[in-house]
């Protein structure tokens, strides 16, 4: 699996890179006032371009297509066309994309399982696809996204620049 390949995955289910990234602008901008919508973009690319986020969303998505096929056995099926709120496999399958990026990425993952941001409430509220498992899946990429960019942001290097002085040596 490539990175074009994963874009393109994410592209036939109705999920652009672009859309991720207004997510991730969303969660960054109040944070960092010169951000651009470009950074965001770059930051969603980098993300997707690892490996295991992309095993990841292949195995999500798979999941997602195959309950519409009606191809998976009950009662896991039943749970898929119901979106039943209690299986959680879906948001602990996301988790490991916002764990990539540290306990930032889990705390942003929350907020966009609970608010529903963007492109994650289109696919939630759409009734015709079943996207257990994507919605989850975009929101911990844009939530992964969102904390490279937060761990590259001037706080984050003033913090260091400050913890590195005064430090007691050995």
């Amino acid at each position: 699996m490539s990175y074009e390949t994963a874009a393109n995955l994410l592209k036939r289910r109705g999920v652009s890179v672009e859309s991720i990234a207004e997510i991730v602008y969303k969660l960054q901008k109040p944070y960092n006032p010169h951000l651009q919508l470009s950074e965001c973009e770059e930051s969603v690319i980098a993300v997707l371009r690892k490996r295991e986020v992309q095993y990841t969303l292949y195995t999500g998505i798979a999941l997602d297509e195959l309950a519409e096929r009606r191809l998976l056995p009950q009662p896991l099926q039943a749970i898929m066309e119901a979106d039943e709120s209690l299986y959680g496999v879906d948001e602990t399958l996301a988790l490991g994309i916002t764990n990539v990026y540290g306990m930032i990425g889990l705390t942003s993952f929350g907020y966009l399982d609970k608010e529903k941001v963007g492109i994650i409430r289109t696919l939630n509220n759409k009734k015709s696809e079943i996207h257990v498992f994507l919605d989850d899946l975009v929101a911990g990429l844009a939530a992964a996204a969102s904390a490279r960019i937060a761990h590259a942001g001037q706080n984050a290097h003033e913090y260091a620049a400050d913890s590195d002085q005064g430090e007691p040596a050995g």
